[in-house]
């Protein structure tokens, strides 16, 4: 990997329950030059985020509660950290449709299963990353 000279690496946080696809988007993420950290909840994502203060964080979204607290995004919003945040979900189809995602924090969305291709594209166009 080249990064010219005054480029830096772009840090990202995957918050995600599943092992399996958090390692298989980070694996692809550092293959394209990301520094990549992970999180398996809402609330070791958001201890993360704070600590380490990504340039994007990519989250499962939650579904299926009845809940209506907060998402990982607004609570960052709330916080007064402004992260672009990236939902990866097989759920989140049914949020394509809806308005309001940049007054939830969030920046896109992503169906999984992810094309990790497509996720470093729009990462790299999005975030200027020189990887």
């Amino acid at each position: 990997m080249n990064i010219g000279l005054g480029a830096r690496r772009r840090t990202l946080l995957l918050v995600d329950a599943d092992p399996h696809a958090r390692a298989t988007l980070r694996l692809a993420l550092e293959a394209a030059g990301f520094s990549v950290g992970e999180a398996a909840n809402d609330t070791e994502g958001e201890r993360t985020a704070k600590r380490i203060v990504p340039d994007a964080i990519l989250c499962e979204l939650i579904s299926g509660t009845a809940s209506a607290a907060p998402t990982l995004p607004e609570r960052l919003l709330a916080d007064g950290l402004k992260i672009p945040c990236y939902i990866v979900s097989a759920a989140a189809d049914a949020l394509l449709g809806s308005v309001g995602f940049h007054e939830l924090g969030i920046e896109g969305v992503f169906l999984k299963p992810a094309d990790t291709e497509i996720v470093i594209q729009a990462l790299r166009s999005r975030l200027g990353a020189h990887a």
